[in-house]
């Protein structure tokens, strides 16, 4: 947990993402990068510079017309002295049943960022914390290249001046295997997801393209993301 936190307090001070007084809303899906941001960010504000606040905040899509339990996570929040708010939607039943999207992947990230956003200022939160990683910056910038021709990836910081809303992504500097081996170790509570798209998804051909690349270009993730911020694509 250590290195994640150090990674997590690198780009928080590198991009400004927590100002003291802040009221941190974290974006917790109950998958393990959610719930390692999490247990950083709790952890962190115990002596990080910038006194901040943190809430954990879950989304229910309802898959299958069902409620998740979520339990096993109201009981980590409760150890980390976090205060967890869960609104049940009705996501599967809008995306796969009644508009049988052909891409329900983006529809539903859509969805679900509004509800968030919306949940965080009910909340009483300034911030959203989210948790993306290196691997994911990487595989948004090739998904935005090979689909889009668009040069760039999501924001470290972003101001939603809509909604008076920052969304901050605490862990972009942590790999995806760095932040699998920290929710390891902690032996967190992931709610494994029943989502019909799971690993089927764009994003999941994307992440499969970039390891086969990396068999000759290692590092290929540090590289996009480096490449990023000498460039100062979309923030970075």
């Amino acid at each position: 947990m250590q290195i994640l936190m150090s990674r997590m307090r690198a780009a928080m001070e590198r991009y400004d993402m927590i100002a003291p007084g802040d009221r941190v809303a974290v974006g917790v899906s109950g998958g393990k990068d959610s719930l390692a941001l999490l247990k950083g960010l709790a952890e962190l504000r115990r002596f990080y510079p910038a006194p901040f606040e943190v809430v954990a905040l879950t989304a229910d899509p309802g898959f299958f017309g069902k409620e998740a339990d979520y339990s096993a996570v109201q009981e980590l929040c409760d150890s980390l002295g976090v205060e967890y708010i869960i609104r049940r939607t009705e996501l599967y039943k809008v995306i796969f049943e009644t508009r049988k999207e052909s891409n329900p992947c983006s529809l539903c990230a859509r969805m679900r960022r509004g509800i968030l956003h919306d949940m965080t200022k009910a909340a009483g939160c300034n911030k959203l914390a989210l948790g993306h990683h290196m691997d994911d910056a990487a595989e948004t910038f090739m998904m935005n290249l090979l689909s889009g021709g668009i040069i760039g990836s999501f924001r470290p910081v972003t101001y939603l001046s809509r909604k008076d809303l920052t969304v901050i992504r605490p862990m972009i500097f942590a790999t995806e295997k760095e932040v699998a081996s920290a929710a390891r170790r902690e032996n967190l509570p992931i709610v494994k997801s029943p989502c019909p798209m799971d690993k089927t998804s764009e994003r999941q051909k994307v992440k499969e393209l970039i390891a086969a690349l990396e068999k000759d270009y290692p590092n290929l993730r540090g590289k996009i993301t480096g490449a990023m911020q000498r460039g100062n694509i979309t923030g970075w």
